[in-house]
């Protein structure tokens, strides 16, 4: 059975919401497994044991979350030349715009040599202060519908070998 895989960290539950959209949306797809992991619970034998992936993360400082930079740290060269081809999608919680946090990620998948099947998803809170940046996160239920059709698509794209 083909599977996806979606690693993500959260802090204030933003990106949370949308990993758990994006996971019922690719739910529908009953041919495919779809595991869901916490940044510093993935290793490299959970990427090399997925068909795809999902990398959602908070933007923090103008980047993506440390831990999940930790887990992109340490899985690098573990995977590199033996998960090429495979398709990928990026969600971004973000409080400013999430375009550097989406380029890390993109540079990342690039020297992966990883096919992306979406522009990142990039979805804005605009916390700004650092009352609003700390407090737990609502996403919008339109915003939630993208990050579901998102999951969906790349779930269904897996399963009939499109991607």
């Amino acid at each position: 059975m083909k599977s996806l895989l979606v690693v993500y960290h959260s802090m204030t539950g933003g990106t949370l919401q949308m990993v758990q959209a994006a996971t019922s949306g690719a739910a529908t797809e009953t041919s495919l497994q779809v595991r869901v992991l916490r940044a510093p619970e993935t290793g490299a034998d959970d990427l090399l044991a997925a068909d795809g992936y999902i990398f959602a993360t908070p933007e923090t400082l103008a980047a993506i979350a440390g831990l999940m930079k930790d887990f992109f740290d340490r899985t690098y060269y573990q995977v590199l030349d033996k998960i090429n081809g495979n398709p990928y999608a990026t969600m971004i919680c973000a409080g400013s715009d999430g375009q550097n946090a989406a380029r890390q990620i993109e540079r990342i998948a690039t020297g992966w040599r990883l096919k992306s099947i979406a522009p990142p998803l990039i979805i804005c809170s605009h916390a700004q202060t650092k009352d609003e940046i700390l407090r737990p996160k609502q996403i919008g239920l339109a915003q939630l519908e993208q990050c579901k059709d998102l999951g969906a698509t790349l779930a269904t794209g897996i399963a009939m070998g499109i991607f």
